[in-house]
């Protein structure tokens, strides 16, 4: 559906957009850092974690994987705040040794995190978002077994650790711990999404090992917005299903008043108001009110409190928050949401929000906005 390739193309521009180095430290053209090229085999299992998917965990998934990833080189500030780690996109085959589930096709991008080195060998973190692909989607008619995945687009996060040891100058051996998570974010019901842990053994070709990074312009480890307040006025829509016999599509919207700070390099923290009107929860009271009664105001108001991890134009997004104002109680009293938020230019910036209730997936938000 056009709402997740919208999701998708967001996500990918976001990222290779804060990647891209924000300024040349010098007049000279920066030389890109390293990069290194893998291919792994992947094996685990899938977590039966509803009763409603016990009958679909019946085989261990198997798969594959490639993916190309660069040595960050430090010509934009944020590369040294993290250390310099690596950014990179694989493409990530499963088979599901399941008629029910088949396989499926992911893309993703990723930040790695390299945490203990020496020489030879590297200890490191990854985590990164994409979007999968599932050719055995849920259908009631033809494939009504399969509550795990009701759409073909589905959002993944896929976190790893790994470690990596030379077997020559230029090739080593990659040993990871992965766990990987499918899931439409609630816009096609049902949406019980598949987790995955994995064990991954593979090869990778640096081009350069343990390359030196560029040093750091005396005076860009502070940034200029540190430690002054903003406004972030902006505005949402999403779609959600109801449930799987109800397959149409409801709007959801949401506008946000939101204060922040830069409290120090990668950080802000915020707090403010948000405003929700759901019209999935017209048409659920309409099925279930008595003939004759009033239905409920279902618009909802809360407060949040929320923290941003900065990289460059990019941050990731966590929030908390509560409901002030709720007469349909069709959810708990408070919420949570993570998120990728954009900045186009200073002032304007696009988002996609999860929106989560208890653990649950509410709806996908998209988000436009403006920084005051």
């Amino acid at each position: 559906m056009s709402s997740r390739i919208l999701f998708l193309s967001l996500c990918i521009s976001g990222c290779v957009g804060s990647i891209a180095p924000a300024a040349a430290q010098s007049a000279e053209a920066v030389k890109p850092g390293p990069l290194i090229a893998g291919a792994y085999a992947q094996g685990g299992f899938i977590i039966a974690h509803s009763p409603r998917v016990k009958h679909l965990v019946t085989a261990h998934p198997t798969g594959f994987e490639l993916n190309l990833q660069r040595q960050l080189n430090g010509s934009a500030p944020w590369h040294a705040w993290y250390r310099y780690p690596k950014v990179g996109m694989a493409l990530v085959y499963y088979d599901y040794h399941n008629s029910i589930l088949g396989k499926s096709y992911a893309a993703s991008i990723y930040l790695n995190k390299t945490f203990w080195r020496t020489e030879r060998q590297q200890l490191s973190f990854r985590l990164g978002p994409g979007i999968g692909y599932f050719p055995n989607r849920f259908d009631l008619e033809t494939n009504h077994k399969n509550t795990f995945v009701s759409s073909a687009l589905n959002a993944t996060i896929q976190a790893r650790a790994e470690y990596d040891v030379a077997l020559t100058p230029k090739v080593a051996m990659l040993l990871g711990v992965a766990f990987n998570h499918y899931s439409n974010g609630a816009t096609a019901k049902p949406n019980l999404g598949i987790n995955i842990p994995t064990l991954i053994v593979g090869l990778n070709y640096h081009q350069q090992r343990n390359a030196v990074p560029l040093p750091l312009v005396p005076g860009a480890d502070v940034p200029a917005e540190l430690g002054k307040n903003f406004l972030n006025v902006s505005t949402s829509v999403a779609f959600k299903q109801r449930n799987e016999s109800d397959t149409k599509l409801y709007a959801v919207n949401s506008v946000s008043v939101i204060g922040g700070r830069r409290v120090n390099r990668k950080s802000n923290l915020l707090v403010g108001l948000e405003g929700f009107y759901d019209r999935s929860l017209i048409a659920e009271q309409r099925d279930t009110v008595p003939a004759g009664r009033s239905l409920q105001d279902v618009k909802k108001a809360g407060i949040i409190f929320g923290h941003e991890l900065l990289f460059g134009r990019l941050a990731f997004d966590t929030h908390l928050g509560f409901y002030l104002y709720n007469p349909y109680k069709s959810n708990k009293f408070y919420y949570e949401r993570i998120g990728l938020k954009y900045h186009f230019t200073e002032r304007l910036f696009g988002a996609m929000d999860l929106k989560v209730h208890r653990g649950a997936a509410d709806a996908l938000e998209w988000k436009i906005g403006v920084k005051l």
